[in-house]
């Protein structure tokens, strides 16, 4: 139960890592820091699972030409606003009610619905991050810490009731959105840094639903 509760905590590092990427633009500091060998090991960390190669790959090969990318923190910053923060059709907006069909939904609106389950959980996010519950930056913190509160757990059978309620978290909230925003990123970020990012997530998304698959 040891390691399974160590690899929790390495998950919601990876779940808070994107995170941060989507909720605000990355300083000139941030860009020194994902240079650094510690970001790179990260990074390779990652890619040592086959299904995740390709798009860590991708990654690394955007964040190499920042390094030659002119202005580059400025210029990086006007895709994520683009992207992210504007209104254009040609945008990739990060909220779930922005791609899922309302109506097809159990209890309302998906604002709401993961309001909802944060109060349920106890669990607050970053009250400074002004924005509503469905942004995608928020959702991936709320599960970040939703999996470091599993470990708190000493019972296996709820620990695998947790892992299952993580499971269907992603599966309902974030993997039936994130696809299609995904696919938006790609189609409207010429230089590809955050759409690499949102290809990344998506297979790290898939990926952990089959490892918590296996484990209940």
């Amino acid at each position: 139960m040891q390691e399974l509760k160590q690899f929790n905590e390495q998950r919601a590092e990876i779940y808070w890592w994107f995170s941060s990427l989507f909720s605000k633009e990355l300083t000139e500091e941030d860009l020194k820091a994902y240079q650094s060998a510690e970001v790179r090991g990260f990074l390779g960390g990652l890619a040592e699972n086959e299904e995740l190669v390709k798009s860590v790959e991708r990654v690394i090969d955007a964040l190499n030409r920042l390094q030659v990318r002119e202005d580059a923190q400025l210029e990086l910053a006007a895709d994520f606003c683009d992207l992210f923060l504007t209104s254009d059709k040609y945008a990739a907006l990060p909220y779930a009610s922005i791609y899922l069909d309302e109506s097809k939904l159990l209890n309302g609106k998906p604002a709401q619905d993961m309001a909802q389950l944060m109060l349920e959980k106890g669990i607050e996010v970053d009250k400074n991050f002004n924005e509503p519950a469905d942004h995608l930056a928020l959702e991936l913190d709320f599960l970040g810490n939703l999996i470091i509160r599993c470990n708190e757990l000493e019972q296996e059978s709820h620990l695998e009731e947790a892992l299952a309620e993580q499971k269907a978290l992603i599966e309902e909230h974030i993997l039936s959105w994130i696809p299609q925003f995904s696919e938006n990123c790609a189609q409207y970020d010429e230089f590809g840094f955050y759409s690499s990012v949102a290809e990344l997530l998506v297979n790290f998304c898939e990926l952990d639903c089959r490892y918590l698959g296996n484990q209940q």
